[in-house]
């Protein structure tokens, strides 16, 4: 009976190990030097033929290499022919909060109850997620991670995609909250006996009254002597005080107009609409306010009979043209599995007539200004954080999306994963003798 207990625990403990996540590299301890490659900047600059110096996690010096006298320093990586490009940025995502749709003990997407400012992704994100660690052979490196559900889902954060745990990944903590704005149209339920089209919501100013008077109670409170401890009230203070965003989750044209008013009348600056699938109908006022938009995926169809059948894949395209600032975010049906097909969302972005340096911006340096990280990331910039990689070929055609070599803060980040590992192994099961 001993001898069978031990040889089922060594058997569990070597699938473990056979499954583990990679190491998370070692902190950079010396210079390299990336020479000979195509480096977008990633904010619509290119240089054909660069040199990229990285001293301590840092971008030292990124120019052209036929011009600067600039000596290079430590290792030197040949990258003739290739491509550089700063990290890719997935916001409102929930990676590393689910793990397995069918195993409800992965599963740390939401929390019961409606409104949940006080709700922080951060301390369930699993850094040694197989889903994680999927996205940097794409050259997605950076995630803001998300709760879901209720009317406030909670707060979200943004972490790298090589860590040991959440405290090590953690590079913006409660960046901001959620907010899921009523839907001003609701689709019938055609097992009710339901018209199957849209109508208007019922409720509509039932749940908007409701925000309100959360928004009023919060302020109350915060202005209060705060005797009693009230954690949801406490978790707003950072939308009043401009320390935290507010992500506005709404899609048509009257509940983005609403939200907009909604926040001027609580006098909530810092805002970002999310999903906006007809904010180029509001273009002018999203400009007005300076609120930014994460545009819904575009991988996905049109959601109106009347909309042209690639408006997904020019939405984004659509706003850049009116002068919004713009991202390109993944949320929706397997959205964990998709957010590696980031780069080739901006890419069919590009194939629908943005140009490809803008495309590029969608999921680079207009993203970190959207998150308040352009100071540090999103460009390969003197200064930023050498959070980076060299690709083959053009990383937003998934054809020659082929990455050699990946850093985030200067560290060689391992490009192995538990699905590369698979690929490898199957690959040499068929190889011919």
């Amino acid at each position: 009976m001993k001898l069978y207990n031990y040889l089922h625990i060594l058997f569990a403990v070597c699938c473990l190990n056979s499954f583990a996540q990679q190491t998370p590299a070692n902190k950079q301890t010396e210079a390299f030097t990336i020479v000979g490659a195509t480096a977008h900047i990633g904010n619509g600059t290119v240089i054909d033929n660069s040199v990229l110096i990285v001293e301590d996690g840092k971008i030292s010096v990124c120019a052209d290499a036929r011009t600067t006298k600039v000596p290079y320093k430590g290792t030197v990586i040949q990258a003739d022919g290739k491509h550089i490009y700063p990290g890719f940025i997935a916001p409102n995502t929930t990676l590393g909060l689910q793990e397995i749709g069918a195993v409800r003990a992965t599963n740390d997407t939401r929390e019961i109850g409606t409104m949940n400012p006080h709700i922080r992704s951060l301390i369930a994100y699993n850094a040694e997620s197989k889903v994680v660690e999927s996205m940097r052979p794409n050259g997605v490196l950076i995630g803001q991670i998300t709760p879901r559900g209720g009317r406030i889902s909670g707060t979200s954060s943004i972490v790298q995609f090589d860590a040991w745990n959440w405290e090590d990944a953690a590079i913006k903590v409660d960046d901001g909250i959620h907010l899921n704005w009523p839907n001003s149209f609701s689709r019938g339920r055609w097992w009710l006996g339901e018209p199957s089209g849209l109508t208007p919501n019922k409720n509509y100013a039932t749940q908007v009254d409701e925000l309100n008077s959360f928004i009023s109670n919060s302020k109350a409170y915060l202005n209060g002597s705060q005797d009693t401890k009230n954690l949801q009230f406490s978790a707003m203070n950072g939308l009043f005080n401009g320390s935290q965003k507010l992500f506005i989750h709404a899609d048509d044209e009257k509940a983005i107009t609403d939200a907009i008013a909604f926040t001027n009348k609580h006098g909530i600056k810092e805002v970002v609409i999310v999903g906006g699938y007809e904010a180029y109908k509001v273009a002018e006022l999203l400009k007005k306010n300076t609120i930014g938009v994460l545009a819904r995926r575009s991988h996905t169809t049109p959601e109106r009979e009347d909309d042209d059948y690639d408006y997904p894949y020019k939405l984004a395209k659509l706003l850049v043209d009116q002068g919004v600032l713009v991202g390109l975010e993944n949320s929706g049906s397997m959205e964990r599995a998709n957010a590696r097909n980031l780069p080739f969302q901006a890419g069919t972005v590009a194939a629908h007539g943005l140009d490809k340096e803008e495309a590029l911006k969608l999921i680079t340096s207009n993203t970190a200004k959207i998150l308040g990280l352009d100071k540090q990331l999103g460009t390969l910039e003197t200064g930023k954080d050498a959070t980076l990689f060299i690709s083959e070929g053009d990383a937003l055609d998934m054809r020659t999306n082929i990455l050699t070599h990946a850093f985030i803060n200067g560290r060689e980040i391992s490009l192995d994963t538990h699905q590369t590992n698979l690929w490898k192994r199957y690959s040499n099961k068929y190889k011919s003798n």
